[in-house]
């Protein structure tokens, strides 16, 4: 429960996001440049600090000579997962023509793959959620309900520019302002239900647990690397992206080290 009303207010912050498009039909491309370069700091900090770390540390209280295993598996497993979705499921990046569409090939319309392209990313957020209050529940020291709250934080947080970047390219589409938003936070949903399947995951299979944050983790990074901060950059205004993804990752860091 605790798993499903955090992704519900992450959910909500894609929502929030999408909400813009209620005022605006376009947004100046550096200020999305740096909030897409923040929420890749986001992540990338709470891949770390959040998922990988308590990852180790668990794993070491069973074997400290093999430490690494767990959180080196997950997390190449979660890219792995990843890639297989980003290969077999239809979806279109922001910026990209129809013809550049990933996946296998559809007649699906651009707005319905722009939508699914935010979606594939939004499973790895939920699931991480999830994953880290399932561990929360186990009651160890590496892993507290208020670290997994600061999480849930950090990705409501970056989910608002995500929110924005769905739904205004559907907007400059030629689609209302209703419909953007609607499918805007849309692309959110997939948050809640992976965080509760995370969190039922863990709590049936302690064992797994290093390797279940790990792959959260990887799952993020993968996202990170291959999806925000190459649309951060499109455009030329890498400085302001970069410096977006600094201050993301300071704030994320800050949030965990002082709170979680």
């Amino acid at each position: 429960m605790q798993a499903l009303v955090a992704t519900l207010f992450t959910w909500s912050a894609t929502a929030l996001g999408a909400s813009v498009v209620f005022f605006f039909k376009t947004i100046n491309r550096k200020v999305l440049d740096a909030m897409l370069g923040f929420a890749a700091g986001v992540m990338i900090a709470a891949s770390f600090w959040s998922l990988l770390a308590p990852a180790i540390e668990m794993a070491e209280e069973t074997n400290r000579s093999l430490s690494w295993v767990p959180a080196v598996t997950g997390f190449l497993l979660g890219g792995l997962f990843l890639r297989l979705i980003d290969w077999v499921l239809p979806h279109l990046h922001p910026g990209m023509e129809l013809d550049e569409a990933e996946g296998i090939p559809t007649s699906w319309r651009r707005s319905v793959l722009l939508v699914l392209a935010i979606t594939l990313h939004n499973i790895p957020e939920g699931l991480a959620v999830g994953v880290a209050f399932g561990t929360a529940a186990f009651g160890l020291s590496s892993a507290t309900v208020s670290a997994a709250v600061v999480l849930a934080l950090g990705i409501g947080i970056q989910n608002f520019p995500e929110g924005i970047a769905v739904a205004v390219p559907l907007r400059r589409e030629g689609l209302s302002r209703g419909k953007s938003f609607l499918y805007g936070q849309l692309s959110g949903i997939v948050e809640p239900i992976a965080g509760v399947v995370g969190a039922a995951a863990v709590l049936w299979m302690r064992p797994i647990l290093p390797y279940a944050l790990s792959f959260a983790a990887g799952a993020m990074m993968f996202v990170v690397i291959e999806e925000l901060i190459p649309e951060s950059q499109a455009e030329k205004n890498t400085d302001i992206a970069t410096m977006g993804a600094m201050l993301g990752f300071a704030v994320m860091m800050t949030l965990d080290v002082a709170l979680g």
